[in-house]
């Protein structure tokens, strides 16, 4: 999958919004719903990169295996790869 990079908050909802991450560790139907639970309630920055197999968007599959997403000093990321464990890390910057 070829890396984004995305600024515009609407744009980062719709985008999440067509997220949905299967197999092992961490799954969701709809990683924007995640965003919000993480505390992300109007991500302002969002890159994704890699492949995964097990991530699909808008229906699709594959989606990308690595998501970055930011609010303010506020960063939720998800890991995933194909054949591993998918993770989430949520952390506050300085």
């Amino acid at each position: 999958m070829k890396p984004i990079e995305m600024c515009d908050p609407a744009k980062i909802e719709v985008f999440l919004s067509k997220i949905q991450l299967q197999g092992r560790g961490f799954t969701t139907d709809c990683l924007l719903l995640d965003a919000y639970d993480a505390g992300l309630d109007y991500p302002d920055y969002l890159t994704a990169e890699g492949e995964d197999p097990d991530a699909s968007y808008d229906g699709k599959s594959p989606a990308w295996a690595k998501y970055h997403m930011r609010q303010g000093k506020r960063v939720y990321m998800v890991y995933g790869e194909a054949g591993k464990d998918r993770r989430t890390h949520y952390t506050e910057t300085p």
